[in-house]
């Protein structure tokens, strides 16, 4: 029951990430997605890191740079250019990709064994988004396709090193979340003045939309997968990506009055499946604690504290 609850709050994340398009296209200004990558990610961190009163110390500071980077200020970038390049169906397969990604790395940075289950399970959840997502008019563009890969491959590469390196002791989830989002938003800066010059000016559903992005769809919402990557295999937590582009879809349906044919209700079905299958046969293999090189940190709250409790 532990590990299903801590499986069903970590969904929650890529639950919530699938209502960003929705919340960008009905609330936000068009065209400026680095400026909501910077507004997503960096008040959030200020945030997260001002709650938790710890900042990093030594080797932290490179380390949450890296990360922030490769969790946040690549892929951002990368994803938002993907997305302009490719239709959006296209991109979101490409996106399904990772766990992919995640099996391989995890193999060689982690020890954990890539089981062919568990990549078919990763294949069929990706050919199950494409049902739903793709359609026959899909085009094509090599830039957009290397950097919907390239997004991908950075996001994984940050879900196994933030496995890989843990957190300091006596630090919890929520510190190093906030860490990692300062760093990320600090690194898509520069390359949003540069690609979109002065940021635009903003209305109240503009401050609303905002203000979801940067307190539920990130804040929270990478914390729970922050800690989720704590508590679960790398893998494991990774096979729960195919739920963004699903609620995407739902949301969609539901809120913007999109159809949804019997051939994405079927995808629908496999994805969710495959998820479902996934984290069973992740189940039956045993995670690692999220560590540090200090000391094993076992004993961090679940709550939002830092302050380690003993069982």
């Amino acid at each position: 029951m532990k590990r299903l609850a801590t499986v069903a709050l970590t969904a929650l994340a890529p639950v919530s990430w699938g209502s960003t398009y929705a919340v960008a296209t009905e609330l936000l200004p068009p065209d400026r997605p680095l400026f909501t990558g910077v507004m997503r990610a960096l008040p959030a961190g200020l945030l997260l890191t001002a709650l938790s009163r710890r900042l990093p110390s030594g080797e932290w500071w490179w380390k949450s740079a890296v990360l922030g980077t490769l969790n946040i200020g690549a892929f951002f970038p990368l994803l938002f250019l993907s997305a302009y390049r490719l239709p959006g169906g296209v991109a979101a397969v490409l996106g399904s990709a990772g766990p992919l990604f995640v099996v391989g790395l995890a193999a060689l940075v982690l020890g954990e064994r890539a089981r062919l289950r568990t990549v078919l399970a990763a294949v069929v959840g990706a050919f199950g988004v494409s049902m739903v997502v793709l359609t026959a008019a899909a085009r094509l563009d090599l830039v957009g396709i290397v950097a919907g890969v390239v997004s991908s491959a950075s996001m994984a590469a940050g879900t196994v090193m933030t496995k890989r390196w843990g957190r300091p002791e006596g630090v919890g989830p929520l510190a190093v979340t906030g860490w990692q989002l300062t760093a990320g938003g600090l690194v898509v800066i520069p390359v949003a003045a540069l690609v979109e010059g002065a940021p635009p000016a903003l209305d109240g559903k503009a401050f609303l939309g905002y203000g979801y992005m940067m307190l539920i769809n990130t804040g929270i919402a990478y914390w729970l997968w922050f800690r989720g990557i704590g508590r679960l295999t790398a893998t494991s937590v990774t096979l729960l990506g195919p739920l963004s582009p699903l609620t995407a879809a739902v949301i969609g349906w539901a809120a913007l009055g999109q159809a949804l044919s019997p051939v994405q209700l079927v995808g629908m079905g496999i994805a969710f499946g495959a998820t479902v299958v996934g984290q069973l046969f992740a189940a039956r293999t045993p995670a690692e604690p999220f560590s540090s090189t200090e000391q094993n940190d076992r004993n961090i709250s679940m709550d939002l504290t830092d302050d380690p409790v003993r069982r």
